[in-house]
């Protein structure tokens, strides 16, 4: 972790006998995870209680976001096995709530939607009472890729915003603020699970904009949001603007719970999956 860090930036280190086993057993199934692709900061933490990110549809994307860890490049064709080892990994780990997400495949014709919906189909024959949620890209405003996913059922269907609209252009240039709106908003006109959307923060919005984007999110239906500090992966990509404090996370979460948001996880090192079984349960209430 960057030295210069503030002090409430604290990582737990990844070691234990539960990390080592989960490790072991993704890569005994050729499994990927977005905690290792993306190097989330809490994925000592999260392997160690058992639960990953499951990343599917390979580790290289098709886009290249200025803020991601994630490779981008020319991804290989999707393994047809591996919605049933995405079931067999759930089993295993005897989840109570599995999250899946994707890398963006703009080269597929559905965008990868097929692959979503045959993992959520496979959980479910699997292991029947696990909640499923998924973290999906936009498939390039495609409906029917969207209705493929959500005819599957899962729990929760999420899509990130990210950052606010004056900075996709440096923050996501391939990707479309209205566009994403637009995922979350038919999601919820669909019915049948939650929706939820996350925010990084220290990439240069203001404050003004961030209310924005939380009342547009609100507008669209949007159940549950994640906000968390950005943490520049590496020299070649955006550097932080500034830090919050865990006392601005705090004044954020009250912000959108007052806006109506069922659940609002704000935090440091908040992701879009952390405590994602617990952000269920509250959104449930």
């Amino acid at each position: 972790m960057n030295p210069h860090h503030p002090p409430w930036i604290r990582v737990r280190l990844a070691q234990g006998p539960n990390y080592h086993e989960v490790k072991g057993l993704l890569g005994g199934l050729s499994l990927h995870t977005v905690c290792q692709e993306a190097r989330c900061p809490n994925m000592g933490e999260c392997f160690e209680s058992r639960t990953a990110t499951f990343l599917i549809l390979g580790p290289v994307c098709t886009r290249n976001c200025r803020f991601c860890a994630v490779e981008g490049g020319r991804p290989l064709l999707p393994d047809p096995e591996e919605p049933l080892h995405v079931a067999e990994a759930v089993r295993t780990l005897g989840l109570r709530h599995a999250v899946i997400t994707s890398v963006t495949r703009d080269d597929l014709p559905d965008g990868g939607a097929s692959q979503f919906a045959q993992a959520i189909t496979a959980i479910r024959q699997e292991s029947p009472g696990c909640s499923v949620e998924v973290l999906i890209p936009d498939f390039q405003g495609s409906a029917r890729a969207l209705d493929a996913v959500l005819e599957a059922g899962p729990d929760i269907l999420n899509h990130n915003v990210e950052t606010v609209p004056r900075l996709y252009p440096r923050v996501r240039p391939q990707a479309d603020y209205e566009r994403s709106l637009e995922v979350l908003k038919r999601a919820k006109e669909h019915g049948g699970c939650l929706t939820k959307s996350g925010l990084m923060v220290g990439v240069g919005e203001s404050g003004d904009e961030l209310l924005e984007v939380m009342a547009d999110l609100r507008e669209a239906g949007c159940d549950l949001l994640t906000i968390g500090q950005y943490l520049r992966p590496s020299q070649q990509h955006l550097p932080i603007v500034r830090y919050y404090t865990p006392e601005e996370f705090g004044r954020l979460a009250g912000q959108g719970r007052a806006m109506g948001f069922r659940h609002v996880e704000a935090g440091p090192l908040v992701r879009s999956s952390y405590h994602a079984r617990q952000q269920l349960e509250a959104g449930d209430k």
